[in-house]
Parts: structure tokens; sequence; C-alpha cells
């Protein structure tokens, strides 16, 4: 089932007026990223101004999950003993069927899912449909007009969410952030179709059996009083996996992958035809009349009809389940969302929504999955593009309602000028001792400038290190003459930031504009106000900052790199400044084959990173952390490049980090898909230098990177899209708009074209039927006849939907899929736990084999 956006606090406002102290706990389960970290912060504020017990489970992978399941949330059904209640899925599970994985869609409708009831909140797409349009329990069948039908759950519509909804009775609930509703006709239309199907077995059409069973069929069609009208279904003998959707396992794990759904036969049929069939005895009996109805299709020809439109269903699940991976709204900005229509809107929320917002740049989480931002964001639509500066704006709205300019005797004017961020300075210090606020700032694309000399933030910023060559001395000395150019000795810029002259950060953003266009840095620093350029005081593409009174003032890009370094390194990792070791202090020794120790060191972080999001030391005290792990970015990116290790397949480029002081920091997938972004920017960068244009088609050139875990003796493998493919698909609610008219008009015409073609039809038939009538032959052709028509008028239909979908999906990251074709086809030993589906783990014997054959899958849409 799907909750609509308009009503997102519906769910909310029950558990808050049923929850008791008897009450079960809800149980939040949360992902290793900061993105679901923030909005776990988001809603467990929530809940405790509420006075609602929860309990918060870190989940590491689809193994955790499974083992979660079986051993916390299996329980709770009421089936088990337990008393249900609400587990809050935040980046888990999105993609599975949750109800399988998680053990809790028995096999007996009845005690299907026990009173737990599962809310989904997810940016990755694309969505299980088990789960959006499926997912609650089934009521025990009804007899109805002498067959046995499915009851509806009250309030449910098509798996939507209505405001009549009586929450309590269990079932998996996904938050639409208005994807499904703009998006999923099509998908909705047949997945509901597929499950009212009634099963029937695709054999030849032409087969003698196929002849007997349907004239069997036939002869009594009509069902004795208390029996269930009996299935087209050849194999009766279904096993209890066949009673859901079909669902494709993934290998080396229990993740189940959302495949094609067919109709369970015990639930509910279909009727197909009306009227039950005639023998052609009984046609010849009758005589002829001009008034004559028409004959009903044979058996046959209604198997026939039915394997076709089945088969039609399917390919459209299967063209959305292949269009790739992709990212739409952010959890935290839905957890946001919630708080806003329940009225708790504060600094503290809203500062945790723009953390999670933030980090999915970080993390190069796009409309088109995970890939490297070679295009700007107006050009695009989805997340990252038209749809992500809506939510951008949006916040920064947000940030100016809740933190309005402090008055003084000046006038507000006045005032509002003398701010050194309306002057093109980023601010480094609160305003007052216990100044808390949410500012809005000049950002430059620099990395932890606050925290760094301004050289080493510009020399560890991805955005530069792409375009000025970084990794090569040229493109160092290229560093050193921007410098120069400005008038910043090397002396001056190596010192700490905020030491720095005072006249040299005044000028700093002037002089950024006035030679960034010389080296290409367009998009280095946003538009101010005085520029003339901000669109009515927008200030789009500022960043945020908060300060801490005197302790501290960070952007959010700060903290979610501080976060994020946290639960891919670890608190304990620190680095000796002097002597630049790295000591990684009380960690355990990895050595466990499926990773079991490691999940556990991660999940370990998770709490680090979850108590330095709300106390400023710990995030302080992890700066270290931060800027170590960018460091070995750097080093090891250079060294790729600088060294010739990046080598270009047919489908892909690759680069395998084996060796060097810095290959266990990449162990992480989080850490090994920075190092990928970095360096699938640079190759962007050189693509456009020599060639003028990216690769594949304006996409650019996948990249796939390889980390090996000695102590485990495998390599995590990541694949990262080229980007440039601007996202067509979900989020561009436009677009949407304009696709949705257009298909209405389709069908619209189509339909007309259709009534035209079959009155003519209709005409021809009756004049052949009758014409056979009176020299006495059988006219049971003209059903296939019918069949073969429909056929051509279905497919010439099909086409124009094709047409209207073929930018759907353009420049997606497919690796996930090319992964699971890879571990189909050949005998590479591969686990595939990453909720990221891009990110694999290979055996290290297996690794060549694995990668060509990759390399001759479709990896970019």
């Amino acid at each position: 089932m799907y909750l609509p956006r308009s009503l997102l606090s519906t769910l909310y406002l029950h558990l808050q007026r049923t929850h008791h102290p008897l009450s079960a706990p809800v149980l939040i389960l949360v992902a290793l990223e900061p993105d679901a970290l923030c909005g776990c912060r988001i809603l467990t504020n929530l809940l405790k101004r509420d006075y609602i017990a929860h309990k918060i489970q870190p989940i590491a992978g689809y193994g955790d999950l499974e083992k979660t399941g079986r051993t916390i949330i299996r329980p709770m059904m009421e089936g088990e003993g337990g008393s249900g209640g609400v587990v809050v899925c935040l980046g888990v599970g999105g993609l599975v069927d949750l109800g399988a994985l998680l053990g809790i869609d028995a096999d007996d409708d009845e005690n299907s899912y026990g009173g737990v009831e599962v809310w989904v909140i997810d940016a990755r797409r694309p969505w299980n449909l088990g789960n959006v349009f499926g997912g609650y329990p089934m009521l025990p069948q009804i007899e109805k007009d002498w067959e046995m039908v499915d009851q509806k759950i009250p309030g449910v519509e098509g798996g939507k969410i209505g405001q009549n909804y009586k929450p309590g009775k269990g079932g998996v609930i996904v938050f639409d952030d208005g994807d499904i509703e703009e998006d999923l006709d099509a998908e909705k239309e047949s997945f509901l179709a597929l499950m009212a199907m009634p099963e029937v077995e695709d054999i030849g059409v032409d087969s003698e059996s196929s002849d007997t069973e349907s004239e069997a069929e036939a002869e009594d069609p009509t069902p004795s009083s208390g029996q269930k009208r009996k299935s087209w279904a050849v194999n009766d003998e279904s096993s209890d996996d066949d009673e859901r959707p079909r669902q494709r396992r993934r290998s080396n794990s229990s993740t189940p992958i959302a495949d094609s759904p067919s109709r369970p036969p015990k639930r509910g049929l279909m009727s197909l035809s009306g009227p039950s069939a005639i023998s052609s005895s009984d046609t010849r009996s009758v005589s002829p009349t001009p008034a004559q109805q028409p004959k009903p299709p044979s058996a046959r020809t209604l198997r026939r009809r039915l394997l076709k439109l089945r088969r039609k269903h399917e390919s459209i699940l299967q063209a959305y389940y292949s269009l790739g991976a992709s990212y739409s709204e952010p959890i935290s900005s839905m957890m946001y969302s919630l708080a806003s229509d329940l009225g708790r809107e504060d600094n503290d929320l809203l500062w945790m929504a723009i953390v999670g917002v933030t980090s999915m740049e970080l993390y190069g989480r796009s409309s088109v999955g995970v890939a490297v931002a070679t295009q700007k964001p107006s050009n695009s639509a989805g997340w990252l593009g038209s749809r992500g500066s809506r939510i951008r704006q949006l916040l920064r709205d947000e940030v100016r309602r809740l933190n309005p300019p402090e008055l003084s005797d000046s006038s507000f004017t006045s005032n509002r000028n003398q701010l050194p961020e309306n002057n093109g300075i980023i601010p480094t210090t609160a305003r007052s001792p216990t100044d808390t606020s949410i500012r809005l700032s000049p950002e430059p694309k620099f990395l932890l400038i606050r925290h760094w000399s301004l050289y080493d933030s510009m020399l560890h910023s991805p955005y530069l290190s792409a375009r000025l060559h970084i990794w090569s001395d040229s493109g160092r000395k290229r560093l050193h003459k921007l410098l120069a150019k400005m008038g910043v000795s090397l002396v001056q810029c190596k010192q700490s930031y905020t030491h720095m002259d005072m006249e040299l950060k005044r000028g700093l953003r002037t002089k950024l504009l006035k030679y960034s266009e010389v080296y290409g840095l367009d998009d280095l620093v946003p538009a101010a106000d005085t520029d003339g350029k901000d669109r009515g005081g927008t200030k789009e593409g500022w960043g945020f900052v908060r300060s801490w009174g005197w302790r501290a003032t960070l952007s959010a890009q700060d903290v979610g790199v501080v976060v994020g370094a946290i639960l891919e390194v670890g608190k304990q990792a620190v680095t000796n400044l002097e002597t630049g070791a790295w000591d990684r202090r009380e960690s355990k020794e990895i050595s466990d084959e499926d990773g079991t120790l490691e999940s556990e060191e991660w999940v370990g972080r998770f709490w680090d990173a979850y108590d330095a999001l709300e106390k400023i030391e710990e995030l302080k005290t992890a700066l270290p952390t931060a800027q170590h792990l960018h460091r070995a970015i750097l080093r090891t990116g250079t060294s790729l490049i600088s060294k010739r290790q990046i080598r270009h397949l047919r489908a892909f480029r690759m680069c395998v980090v084996k060796d060097g002081p810095d290959v266990t920091l990449f162990t992480h997938p989080s850490a090994l898909t920075k190092l990928a972004l970095w360096i699938g920017e640079a190759i962007a960068e050189q693509e456009k230098e020599s060639k003028g244009k990216l690769g594949h088609g304006g996409r650019g050139t996948p990249l796939v990177v390889a980390g090996l875990n000695e102590a485990r003796g495998v390599y995590v493998v990541v694949g990262t899209g080229g980007g440039g493919g601007g996202g067509l698909g979900f989020g561009n609610r436009e677009a949407a708009k304009a696709r949705k008219e257009k298909r209405e008009a389709n069908v619209k015409a189509r339909e007309e074209n259709r009534k035209q073609k079959e009155k003519i039809r209709e005409e021809k038939r009756e004049a052949r039927r009758q014409a056979k009538i009176d020299n006495g032959e059988d006219d049971e052709d003209d059903d296939e006849e019918e069949v073969e028509s429909e056929s051509e008028e279905e497919s010439d239909g099909d086409s124009d939907d094709d047409e209207e979908e073929r930018g759907k999906g353009f420049g997606r990251n497919k690796f996930g899929n090319a992964f699971q074709e890879v571990v189909e086809e050949t005998s590479a030993r591969v686990r595939i736990d990453s909720f990221e589906h891009c990110v694999v783990e290979v055996k290290k014997e297996d690794l060549a084999g694995f990668l060509e054959s990759l390399s001759m899958k479709a990896v970019v849409g």
C-alpha cells in the first residue's frame, strides 16, 4: 500500500492517539548513511515530544535486515505471542519485498502480518511494486455470484490509502513523495491486472492437450453452489512461493528482488468472457435468424487472450525494473515535511533536514543513480535538478522564516547590508555567544574551508581537482598560478583560513569571480545579492551555515562530510599530525568470511555519528578523521591517474585499489564510492577537454572501482554512472504532467480508432458468419482472426507508448541489473548485501572473470 503525500501525517496522528504506556515501542530501522541518520533524528524528536516509546536498530545490509526480521519483528506478530506494533524503515528495504524478507507475510492469509505495520521511507528507486500496490493483509474470501472473491480492505483502493483507512491490521505502507501518484500509472494498472488474473500455464496453444483442456473447460463452465469457479490454470499444484508476487532472490544473500507478479490461484478470479461458451453442435442446431447473437469466443481463444495480456503487463513491469537506479526526495526532507504537517518545525529539525539533503550530493545520489554530476542542475530534471532546486528553495525559505534578521538601532536595510554573508564573505563565527541560528552563505566549492587552510581546502575540492587537473604537476602549478593572480601568497593561503588576513577574506569572492572564468570554473562561487545575478533574492546555489555560539560555526556540507567520515572510517581512527601516520586504535581485526564482524563494527560507528549530529564537541573531534579520508582520496586518485592504472573496457573504465598506505580505508563501500566519484569527475573533464563532449552519447563514461579487503579475501566493487543524463524520468512534476496528458490523449484517440475499426470488423465478421451458416460450415476460425486483429491494434498502441517513454531512464546507473545478470551467467562468487545495488563483493580469485563478463553488459541507460 502507499500513503499519498497529501495524507502524510495521518498514520502518525493515529499512532499518537492510540499509543499508551503498555504499547509496544516503535521500532526504527535505519540505514548507515547520513540522510537516513538525519531522518531518524527528526522522527525520534517527534516521538519524544509525544512520549512515544521507540527503539533504534541500525541496519548494515540485507543480511542484517533479515536477521532483525527473524529475531525482533516476527516475535511482534500477534500469532507469535506479540501484540503487533509499528516498524519504521528509513532507507531500508524499499527495493525488496519486505513482507517476505522480514518473515511477516505468512502463508495463512488470516495470520498475515499479525498486526505489524511497516512504514517505508526511502529515496532509492525503483520501488518494489509489491510493497507499493500490495503489502496488505488478505481478508478471508467470501462467496459472491457463485464464486469466491477477495474482500476489499476498507479505505484502500488500488493500493492507495484513503481518508477512511483504519490502521492497526498490519501491512507494508510506502510513504509516497509524489513519484507514485505522478509516474506509476501504467505500472499500477499492470500490477493490479496481473494480481487479478487467474493462473494459466503458458503452453503451446496449438498442442492437442491445449485443445482438449479448452474443450473440457467449455463443457462445464459454471460451478455448483458453494464451489469456487474453476481457474484457467493448468497446473494447480503451485508452491507457496507462487501465492504472492513472484520474487527473484539475490545470489548468496537472502534478499528477494522484485520481479513481475503472478496472480495467486487461491485469491479471487477474474471473469473473462461473461456467458459461458456454447458448443458448435448447439450452434448449428439453432435456426439462423437476422437477429442471431454473435458466438462467444472459445476457451482456446480466451486462453490466448489471457496469455497475451499477461505478457504485455509483465513487460511493462519488467521495463520499470530495468530502467536502472535513481534517487528521489531525501528521507530527511520527507521527515521534515511530516514535522511541518504536524506544526512542529524548529531550527533543530530544519538543520537535520538541511544536512541530510546536502549529504545526497556528497555521495553522488541523483536522479540517474550514483553518478558524477556533469551537468548544471538547472538543465536536468529530478533530484539534483529542477525538483531538487525546489526543495532547496523551500529550505531557504524555511531558514528565512525561522531565523529572521536581528533588529538593531539602525534601519533594517542598512543592518542587512552589513551582514558579512551579503557582502560575499563566508561566515566563520557566530554573531553572539548565544547565537544558534541558521544562515545562508555564498559557499564556494571548497572542502572544509573553515577547518583547513585555503590552499588545502582548494587542493582537496573534487570540483577544483577535476578542472585544474590537480593530480598532475601542471595542475598544481595551475592552482599556484590562480592564487598568484588573486594576489594571495602561498604563505598566506597555507595558514588556517580563520586566521587569514581579513582584507584577503573580504576580497576573496570578488577575485574568485574575476579569474574563475579564465580557468573554466563557472560554478565555483554562487551569485550574491550585490551581483544583480541572483533572481529575485532567492539566493540560488547558496549554502547553509549554523553556529553554536563561540564554540563552532559549520556549514551543512562540513557536517555531512564529518558524519560520513565517522560512518566510513570510525571515531577511533585518529591522525598523528606530526608524523602523518595513521593508527586505527581499538579496532578489531576483521577476518570473518561473510563480513559479520565488519557489519558489527559499522553499526558501532552509527551511534558515534548519531551522537555527533547533536553534540558539537563530538563533531569537532571527528574533523581530523574527515580530513584524513579526503587526503587519502586525493593521494589514491592521483596515483591511479598518474600511473595510468585506469583501464578502458568495452562498457566502462575500471581501476583496482590493492596497494598503498590507504587501501584499508576503501574497504567501506561509501568511502570507495567517494573515491570513484572523484576519479569519475576527473575522467569526465578529460573527455570534455579532449573530445569536446562527454562519451556514451553525452552520458559520460561509467566507472568501476574495486578495493581489496585483504582480511576477508574479497574485492569491494562499486559502479558509478557517468552522469550527464539529466535524470529524465522521475521527479520532474511538469514533465510528468505533460507525459500524463499526452498519454491520455493517445489513449482517447486510440479508443476512438479502435471503435471505428471494431465497427467495420463486426460488419465484415457478421457477413462472413452468415455466409458460413448458410453453407453449413464451422466458423471457429473467426476467433483466431479476431485475436490477430486485436494483437495488431495493441502493438500499434504500444509503439506510441514506447515513443513517449523513450527518454525515461536515460543515463541511469544500471550496474545493479548488470551485476545480477553476471551472477546468473557465471560461477563467480559474489555477495550482494548493500542497499546500494551498484555495490557488490567479489571473491579475490573471481574478480577477473567477473569484470570480463560485466564488460559485455549495458551499465548505463
